[in-house]
């Protein structure tokens, strides 16, 4: 009897003990600790670093438990197995933000603010960690799986912050950086258009974004990029050129549609009559655009039968006009054309020429007029 109570009271606070589960009741758990002719008891709070609704949600009889003295009393030893695991869980979990590990690990619970791991003591997920976008309602992350990062550790205040924003941004950018290395000018692929800006649009093509410039979006000139492509797109791209050092993919998308001169010579043929825009007035003459990115020259002597000295004196920019199709040469993109031929060309006074009678005289007259001198 004597070295029984010696036994029981060696135990003290802090000692580990082995225990095996006797019964489970709902808000504490009985064991049988060796050596020891008390009992052991395990309250709820002490099971689990997270919340336990029912000691049989996670407890089963039978089963053996490394525990932690925390209370000796007279008919019982105060137990925790939440502080046995939590000891082992901050010496792996130290290492592992050192090593910089991607742990993976089940949702335990969502509330508010993020997400909530049981990794031998409680981890927390901010909202604005769980993922590299926006989300609206966690309320299904419950239960899965994901990987994590290890961003901030602090026993002493029992904190463990963790992110899995920075496993999927580590892997967007081992991604990005083996795409760069693929990616090649004048190749032509495929993507979707991430996000509009007032300058372009930028595009992935498959972990990494490319852009393009307003000017490529199109043959026709283009005022917004939303008026030519929208978020979520899929397009067909060619690649301009690749800067690997700064990361820098330029984009074309118009240089994978028809250019606006094929077939040129089909839709404008030479004499064929054209509505148009005057673009661009030169000293030398207009250039009018007939079709979307295709514009003909109208040569200052094709503009007016009337002698002008510059293409302004008749024509402004913005101006519509019909204009006949003089040549085409699809391969150069040259139209010649011509506002003249269209046109009816007025009488002018220097057109008209004198009939021989109005001269007021004719060489017989002359004639006569000096033999009669001679006769006089």
């Amino acid at each position: 009897m004597n070295e029984e109570q010696y036994e029981v009271k060696d135990y003290k606070v802090g000692d580990h003990v082995t225990g095996t589960v006797t019964k489970v009741e709902d808000k504490q758990v009985y064991v049988d600790v060796a050596d020891s002719k008390i009992d052991g008891i395990i309250p709820i709070s002490e099971l689990s670093s997270l919340h336990v609704e029912k000691a049989s949600d996670v407890i089963s009889e039978g089963e053996e438990l490394e525990l932690e003295v925390t209370k000796v009393e007279e008919e019982s030893l105060i137990l925790s197995k939440r502080k046995v695991e939590a000891h082992k869980a901050w010496e792996r979990l130290y290492k592992q933000f050192e090593d910089g590990e991607i742990i993976e690990t089940e949702i335990k619970d969502v509330v508010k603010g993020g997400l909530v791991v049981d990794l031998g003591v409680r981890g927390f997920v901010p909202a604005s960690l769980v993922e590299d976008y926006y989300v609206e309602d966690f309320s299904d992350y419950k239960g899965k799986t994901l990987s994590f990062k290890i961003v901030e550790i602090d026993q002493e205040n029992n904190r463990l912050i963790l992110s899995h924003r920075a496993v999927v941004q580590d892997e967007k950018n081992k991604t990005k950086q083996s795409r760069l290395e693929e990616i090649e000018a004048g190749q032509v692929l495929k993507g979707t258009v991430q996000r509009l800006t007032d300058f372009g649009a930028f595009v992935d093509i498959g972990g990494i974004d490319g852009l393009v410039h307003v000017s490529q979006l199109s043959h026709e000139h283009v005022e917004k990029p939303s008026d030519v492509v929208s978020e979520g797109q899929e397009v067909q791209v060619k690649v301009l050129s690749v800067d690997r050092d700064n990361e820098r993919i330029s984009l074309s998308i118009k240089e994978t549609l028809p250019g606006p001169w094929e077939n040129i010579s089909e839709k404008a043929p030479k004499g064929s009559v054209q509505e148009g825009i005057v673009r661009r007035l030169v000293s030398f003459g207009a250039f009018v655009e007939i079709f979307p990115g295709v514009e003909g020259l109208v040569h200052i002597s094709q503009i007016s039968h009337k002698h002008i000295g510059t293409p302004h004196e008749v024509l402004s920019e913005g101006e519509k006009v019909k204009v006949k199709v003089l040549d085409v040469n699809e391969d150069e993109e040259r139209l010649s054309l011509s506002i003249k031929d269209l046109q009816e060309k007025e009488p002018q006074d220097h057109d008209y020429e004198l009939p021989e009678e109005t001269t007021g005289f004719s060489f017989s007259d002359v004639i006569g007029d000096q033999l009669k001198k001679l006769r006089d």
